[in-house]
């Protein structure tokens, strides 16, 4: 196993700490070796088994930002959760940084599965995982694989390997602009070895124009701003490695999510940029237990932190009649 990680002992959240819930730091590893660190809560005072669920995301966050929002409210509505930095970002470990990886990134899930199954306080019966943005598309790609997860929630969802190999809305979905994207990509991976080191791609710019989409506008918002600026956070800083799109080009995460035999809930904004993601991945599911909640007249990063926006009672209660 790798160094043992330095964890924060601030509270260095963007949102506010709950009187209702307790919370301390975890860590736990995956099978490749990396130790994934995690905040987690549950509700105080709490006496009986809890169910359990685990949260990561928006792509390119840290567990400070929108993901520990969602799990401390979970907590405070009765479950015990974590919300964790994927490999090779925030405190988690891995190493080279700020690299992305369709595999162990779905890894990184079940690993969080791992750690709950055997936690004394938790009903390894009752685990859900919740994934935000570009996570959620990796949790239906861990709810295709791992039957012990109970429920998933995808939230604002990205399907990481569709939007690299095709662009926005598919508009790149040629085989002769996906092979000067190879190039590129290639062409880096050979400057990154010349120089020992991995390029960044950049995070969210530090100004926009006036005419940038409406989307651009409002990760800045979030990402840019006291709103949800963390030193951490990748898209808040110096953004993945270049090469990061580099394994997504050839693994598409959904080809199975239509396997999925467990409960799924897809929420998304009316007015997000991204909600033909959650459409279509929702059009793939089978059975009688899935669900796509729209969220009049949302955008993407709404789902991020606006409370009065973020349906948490209505999560709550899918996850409480999916067990």
């Amino acid at each position: 196993m790798e160094q043992a990680l330095h964890l924060g002992t601030e509270w260095d959240k963007t949102f506010p700490k709950s009187p209702l819930v307790d919370h301390r730091k975890v860590v736990f590893h995956n099978r490749y070796g990396i130790t994934l660190a995690a905040d987690l809560y549950q509700p105080k005072d709490a006496r009986e088994k809890l169910p359990a669920i685990a949260v990561s995301g928006p792509f390119g966050a840290v567990k400070e930002q929108s993901s520990g929002l969602y799990a401390q409210t979970l907590a405070e509505l009765g479950f015990l959760t974590i919300a964790f930095d994927p490999s090779f970002t925030g405190e988690s470990g891995g190493a080279p940084r700020y690299v992305a990886s369709p595999d162990i990134n779905t890894e990184d899930f079940q690993a969080a599965v791992d750690f709950l199954s055997v936690q004394e306080n938790v009903d390894p019966n009752k685990i859900g995982i919740l994934g935000i943005c570009g996570w959620g598309g990796m949790a239906l790609n861990a709810a295709a694989i791992d039957t012990r997860i109970k429920a998933a929630v995808a939230v604002t969802m990205y399907d990481m390997s569709r939007v690299n190999a095709k662009g926005y809305f598919d508009a790149e979905d040629s085989p002769d602009t996906r092979h000067e994207k190879r190039k590129a990509l290639n062409a880096q991976r050979t400057e990154d070895y010349r120089n020992g080191g991995y390029a960044l791609a950049g995070g969210v710019a530090d100004t926009i124009p006036e005419d940038a989409p409406f989307f651009v506008k409002d990760y800045y918002d979030y990402y840019k701003t006291p709103r949800g600026y963390h030193p951490r956070s990748l898209n808040s800083n110096g953004g993945w490695n270049v090469t990061s799109a580099l394994s997504f080009l050839n693994m598409p995460i959904m080809h199975y999510i239509g396997e999925i035999r467990s409960a799924v809930l897809l929420v998304h904004g009316e007015k997000a940029h991204s909600c033909y993601f959650s459409r279509d991945a929702y059009a793939m599911l089978t059975g009688n237990n899935k669900e796509l909640l729209i969220i009049p007249d949302a955008v993407h990063t709404d789902l991020y932190d606006r409370r009065d926006v973020i349906p948490f009672e209505k999560i709550a209660a899918f996850y409480r009649e999916n067990w």
